[in-house]
């Protein structure tokens, strides 16, 4: 648990303490599964990365993390035999984007360091660029997961232009099919921004009470709501009156916890592309995958409280625009926005709080 002190308004990194609880010990190989079951999502990758120290492409060196496994009050459940469908497994998704590379793997770095249960987490990897197995197995060759190739020809034509070209790259909307990627059995998974960690365990987030919704995330009605649709989406009643009978809220997608049996069934994966194919002839938006979320969901989500998800800390420090953190517990730092962890502390103009993503980080800097 992070745990912020703040003193006259300004934030002070001096100031801050880290209560970190690692396990540090081994536990026994899992096998990975190579391909997906769903055949109509899968095209075989056109190269591997090499993940050798001469490799000629630098973002993909990485260090060997070290060896976590159970603690004693986590039981034993033999997951070799059962696979990705045992019942006692929290599962993750989360996108390995060679752009976003040094984020994903630190984020997973983090849910483990911080895991008390770290072999009970199956990791759920989304790509859709090269063939990350290698990448991962070699900087994890524990890790319990499974790669699964995202077609970008899915939603190229659903995809318009956004404010920023990153919110335009298909792999952004590979959430939006996770339903139909993971198995069956797959009845609830943690969905992942690539630019977070945790200092919390994961395993509290995974146990949220959806009550009778189908995804649960950190909400926030005090947000300017109407930002992020365009005029035209809010002067015609064919579109806003969409949350006619909903109390709009705010809620960012980069964190989620979500039932995938009930989205299974209520097919909200076509209710997202519908309303990919009206921004597309009507321009109702400019934020890329979010606004179709809020167009779905907003006004029934399960609220996760908001310690699982203090976002916002991209913000550009070109402008001075630093976020402090809100003053109680913290379990999840979340640098949304444009300005990535990794790349203000390789440019040495980092923000203060920069320095609490570092320690996760295993990338391996070319001599």
């Amino acid at each position: 648990m992070l745990w912020i002190m703040q003193s006259s308004g300004f934030f002070s990194a001096a100031m801050m303490m880290i209560v970190l609880s690692p396990s540090l010990q081994s536990f026994p190989p899992a096998e990975a599964i190579r391909s997906s079951h769903l055949d109509s999502y899968i095209r075989l990758p056109s190269f591997q990365v090499s993940t050798s120290p001469d490799s000629r492409d630098d973002r993909f060196s990485f260090r060997k993390a070290f060896e976590f496994h159970n603690a004693d009050e986590c039981g034993f459940a033999d997951h070799k035999t059962t696979g990705v469908c045992d019942p006692t497994l929290v599962h993750v998704a989360i996108t390995l984007d060679v752009q976003y590379l040094r984020g994903s793997i630190a984020a997973v770095h983090s849910i483990l360091q911080h895991s008390l249960c770290p072999e009970n987490i199956f990791f759920h990897f989304l790509v859709s660029e090269t063939d990350m197995e290698t990448l991962v197995r070699s900087t994890f060759p524990q890790l319990k997961f499974k790669v699964y190739y995202f077609d970008p020809e899915i939603v190229r034509n659903l995809i318009s232009s956004s404010v920023r070209q990153a919110l335009e790259q298909p792999l952004n909307y590979a959430r939006n099919y996770l339903a139909d990627l993971l198995e069956p059995c797959v009845r609830r998974v943690i969905y992942l921004d690539s630019d977070l960690v945790f200092v919390g365990d994961i395993s509290e987030l995974w146990s949220t009470n959806l009550r009778s919704r189908t995804i649960g995330a950190s909400e926030y009605c005090h947000a300017n709501f109407t930002k992020y649709f365009t005029n035209s989406f809010w002067s015609d009643d064919r579109f806003s009156g969409t949350f006619r009978g909903r109390k709009p809220c705010y809620f960012n997608t980069g964190v989620m916890v979500i039932d995938l049996v009930r989205w299974r069934r209520a097919g909200f994966t076509r209710r997202i592309e519908r309303w990919m194919e009206i921004q597309k002839s009507n321009q109702i938006y400019e934020l890329g995958s979010l606004p179709p979320f809020l167009l779905v969901f907003t006004g029934r989500v399960a609220p996760i409280e908001h310690r699982w998800n203090q976002h916002g800390l991209g913000r550009d420090n070109v402008r001075g625009s630093y976020r402090d953190l809100h003053p109680s517990p913290i379990s999840l730092l979340h640098w949304s926005g444009s300005g990535k962890p990794w790349l203000r502390l390789d440019s040495k103009r980092p923000c203060p709080l920069d320095a609490l993503w570092a320690p996760y980080d295993l990338y391996r800097h070319p001599h």
